[in-house]
């Protein structure tokens, strides 16, 4: 099993940056690592996700060029630094593993087997 913990959320002004820390309680190289939000009344959703030790990454449309997903194998750590945030980003955020995704599947948030409690965003 791998337990996963997010942390990094806030209140932030429109234009604002934040960076969301996941933290592994192992060793995540070979995982695919995702990041989804869920705002209320809507359905969780991919942000974004990173494959192979954070070799390949996978973007939602809606943050390409504003939100970068890494991995820090080495501290079995996955960031999301998110940059000219607007208010439909605000939400709550997961932070997900599963075995390799690709760009077919890496939204698929049932194929994901590991979750974090989450962290909220809040875009004002």
């Amino acid at each position: 099993d791998v337990q996963l913990v997010e942390s990094g959320g806030g209140s932030v002004q429109v234009g604002g940056s934040l960076r969301l820390t996941c933290a592994a309680s192992r060793y995540i190289g070979a995982y695919c690592m995702g990041w989804f939000r869920q705002a209320p009344g809507n359905e969780r959703e991919g942000v974004a996700a990173t494959n192979s030790r954070g070799s390949t990454t996978y973007y939602a449309d809606s943050v390409k060029g504003r939100f970068t997903i890494s991995l820090d194998d080495a501290k079995s750590t996955v960031y999301l630094q998110m940059s000219s945030l607007k208010p439909e980003d605000a939400a709550m955020y997961y932070c997900a593993a599963r075995s390799r995704c690709t760009i077919s599947t890496w939204r698929t948030v049932s194929e994901y087997d590991y979750w974090g409690q989450g962290t909220q965003v809040t875009v004002s």
